[in-house]
Parts: C-alpha cells; sequence; structure tokens
C-alpha cells in the first residue's frame, strides 16, 4: 500500500510548496515512484506538483469531500506509487470557521483523518532557540496529529542551523534539514496565488534547482522512513464514483492559462463514469468540438486575457453554435464571467463576452471574496435534480456590475451555514456561478 507524508508549515508562506516541488523532483530523478496530492481547494499547486512529479496531482478536502470521495481520491492519487507527498494548505491548523462540530478542511484534519505524519516547515528568520518552543507547541496541539519531523527554511548559515538542531534535540523530534535562503526560489505571485506554472518560461530550470536545494540540505532517506500507509484505505472506489455527475457524453472543456482551475478529480470522474472530455483552447481562437453535447469553461484568468478572449471569433462563434444547438454551457467562476456580456479589467476597460448569461462583472475597485460554500441546485439539469446539494468554494476579486434576467442557478450558505441568499445564473441551457464545486453534498 502506498505510504503518505504531508508537508505542513505553521503559516502560509513558510516555504512548503517550495519544499514539496523539490522533493518531488528530487524523489522522481533518484527513481522513486512518487505521487502528490495537494490539501484544500487550489488549483495552482497543483500544476508545479505535476510539472516537478511528473504525475496528476489530485486535491483533498475534508471538508468539501465526502469520506467515500477522500477514500477514494486517495486510492487513485496513489496507485503505482511507493510515495504520496501530499502539500498542506496555509497552517497546519487553519481551516474553515465553522460551528458544527466535523472537518473543517485543514491539513490537521487530513493527518487525522489519514493517520499520515507530518512533516512541519518552518520559516526560522528571526528565531534560535525559541523555534523549538515552536514545534513543541505544534507537535502537541492536537491529539491524532503525529508531528514526525521538521525541517527549517530560510536559515542564516551553518551557524543558525547548528542552534536550531541543537534547541529541538531535547523534543525527540528530528530536525530532517536546514535549508539556506536562495532569492532565486522565490516563486511569483497575483491576487489568486502563485503565478500559473505553465507562464513560467523556466519551470524545469527552477525545478532542478530546486532539488539540489533539497539534496544538499535535506536527509531524503531519513524523510523516505516517517511515510506511512493511510490509517483509511482507498482502493478502486475511484473508477466507479464521480464527486459530479457527467455534464454529457462529449464534453468539450476549456483547458489553456485563461481557463485551468478544474479538478483533475472532476474531469477523472466524468471519464470513469463514461464521459469523453475534450479539451480546448480559447486563447488560441479553438472553437469546442462540434459533435461535443456539453461545453465546460472552468476558473481560471479571464481578466488577464479579456481583449484576446473577445478577438476570438472562432471560439465565440463555435460555442454560440453549440448552446443553440442544445449542448448544456457550464461556467465556473472565470467561466461564468466569460459567458457574460461583457467584463471590465483593471484599467477600467470593457471587453466583450460570449453574451449568453445577462451579466457584467468588473476587476475595478476589487473586493475579494473567498469561503467555503453548501450549495443547493435551484432548479433540474445536467447536474442533477433541484435541490441536489454541492459543496465548493468561492474566491474572486470581481465585482457584478449588473444581473439581469434568467434565473438563479444556487442557494448557497457559508460554512457556519448562514445563508448567503441564490448564486449564478441560468438562460435555458446556459448556466455558470462564481462558485468552484468539489463534491456532491453527502
Amino acid at each position: 500500500m502506498t505510504r503518505g507524508l504531508i508537508i505542513a508549515a505553521p503559516a502560509s508562506g513558510s516555504g512548503k510548496t517550495l519544499v514539496t516541488l523539490g522533493l518531488l523532483r528530487r524523489l522522481r530523478a533518484a527513481g522513486v515512484a512518487v505521487a502528490s496530492a495537494k490539501v484544500g481547494p487550489d488549483y495552482i499547486d497543483g500544476a508545479f506538483h505535476r510539472a516537478a512529479g511528473g504525475r496528476s496531482c489530485f486535491n483533498l478536502d475534508t471538508w468539501a469531500m465526502r469520506p467515500a470521495t477522500l477514500r477514494a481520491i486517495i486510492g487513485r492519487a496513489g496507485e503505482g506509487a511507493e510515495l504520496l507527498l501530499a502539500e498542506g494548505v496555509m497552517g497546519l491548523f487553519d481551516g474553515a470557521p465553522t460551528d458544527e462540530a466535523g472537518p473543517d478542511g485543514s491539513t490537521a484534519d487530513l493527518a487525522a483523518a489519514t493517520g499520515w505524519p507530518v512533516l512541519l516547515v518552518v520559516d526560522a528568520r528571526g528565531m534560535g532557540a525559541s523555534s523549538a518552543a515552536l514545534v513543541q507547541g505544534y507537535a502537541g496541539f492536537r491529539d491524532g496529529v503525529d508531528v514526525a519531523g521538521v525541517i527549517f527554511n530560510r536559515i542564516g548559515g551553518p551557524g543558525h542551523g547548528e542552534i536550531l538542531r541543537r534547541a529541538c534535540r531535547p523534543l525527540g523530534i528530528p530536525v530532517l534539514g536546514a535549508l539556506p535562503r536562495r532569492a532565486e526560489l522565490d516563486l511569483p505571485d497575483r491576487h489568486l496565488g502563485l503565478v500559473q506554472a505553465g507562464e513560467h518560461g523556466d519551470l524545469e530550470a527552477f525545478l532542478d534547482r530546486a532539488a539540489a536545494w533539497i539534496g544538499d540540505a535535506v536527509d531524503v532517506d531519513a524523510l523516505l522512513a516517517l511515510a506511512r500507509p493511510a490509517a483509511v484505505p482507498g482502493g478502486r472506489e475511484a473508477a466507479t464514483l464521480a464527486a459530479l455527475p457527467p455534464l454529457g457524453q462529449r464534453i468539450a472543456v476549456a483547458r489553456d492559462t485563461a481557463f485551468a482551475f478544474a479538478y483533475p478529480h472532476v474531469l477523472e470522474g466524468w471519464r470513469t463514469a463514461g464521459a469523453e472530455v475534450l479539451p480546448f483552447s480559447p486563447l488560441a481562437d479553438e472553437a469546442p468540438d462540434a459533435g461535443a453535447d456539453a461545453v465546460f469553461l472552468p476558473g481560471g484568468y479571464p481578466e488577464l486575457h479579456a481583449g484576446r478572449l473577445a478577438a476570438a471569433g472562432r471560439f465565440g462563434a463555435g460555442l454560440r453554435r453549440l448552446a443553440e444547438d442544445g449542448a448544456f454551457v457550464y461556467g465556473e467562476c472565470g467561466g461564468y464571467m466569460a459567458l457574460g456580456r461583457g467584463l471590465e479589467d483593471a484599467r477600467g476597460e470593457r471587453h466583450a463576452m460570449l453574451g449568453l448569461l445577462p451579466l457584467e462583472t468588473s476587476f475595478g475597485s476589487p473586493r475579494m471574496t473567498l469561503g467555503y460554500r453548501q450549495a443547493t441546485l435551484s432548479a433540474a439539469g445536467p447536474l442533477g435534480q433541484a435541490g441536489a446539494g454541492f459543496r465548493g468554494h468561492e474566491f474572486h476579486f470581481a465585482r457584478l456590475l449588473g444581473d439581469e434576467g434568467g434565473s438563479p442557478l444556487f442557494v448557497c450558505r457559508d460554512a457556519r451555514g448562514r445563508e448567503l441568499g441564490p448564486a449564478g445564473g441560468r438562460r435555458g441551457n446556459v448556466m455558470g456561478s462564481f462558485l468552484h464545486l468539489v463534491d456532491r453534498a453527502g
């Protein structure tokens, strides 16, 4: 059975993504069959994982996924692998603010659910012996969460590393590495997270440098010895379990840097349910397959490419033709904005979009919307019957300037169960919302 290990940190920005990428590339180069996962509803880090490890990175989310879905994805992600590295989200114990007992989506929740040990990545800037108190606090904070090792990041030099190791020795928690600061390994970011993997011209060289950085300063053999099988086994449930119903039999899926935010477990679930997934690129002005009976426009960054999308005549004409012929068209977040009449970018310039839904969106005076969502379907359609429940999340900076006509797609609550009201829109066979759906509700 595949053994697992969770890479976590006390806080965002500690370096866990870079450590994970370096480990994936280092282990792959050493001939270890290594797979990866990302805790929580993150699309961007997973694409870096795929580049580093050579395999699809699956999301694991204890709040948004049913236990059966979680088990199935663990089984699928680990197929053919000796080791599954799961990169955590935010700080180890940070999750959804919820008033209910039960999972909150934190990395600690996943550790408790799987029994996988935690390797804590600590940013050691400005700390000496005090680092041991931090590690001890994290190790003892929650029963069922095993902090089995530590990697210190951004150390000032060998002397600093020795201070850190000596301070932690009485804890009985091994320090597996002390990584020096490397400005050339900083990853640029933007409003939704890291700049996407596909936008880095020298990504392979960057990943090789990260692997060398890990190899020089981390005891990789000791790290491998920490991993252990999940307490909740996975298995071939993944072959039959679909998190979301297939939108059709032949589903055209937009895939490029403007529409990159599609969950691998959703697309694979559609395939294993018998649907054909047909990728196309709106930015390359490709029309969706003319034989498709459904079109999925995932989230992404249409606001960064609005001019090109507005000028993509073949894409627009082909999608409108399919919609007119009765194909089901569904957009999430960025895809929802592209289905609207127009999108105003951060400079205040309006770009005409597809015009299939009666909404206008703007990135002028941006306002962040972020959080888990419980969604109930308002009317029957390919996603299910009216009243069908889903779990997902919302993360965007766009504002609705106008939404006229049409019917709401969902009625939503937040993670605490508080009513948020209607969300999204539907007009005939075209629909969408700002929500990213993760799984059906339990």
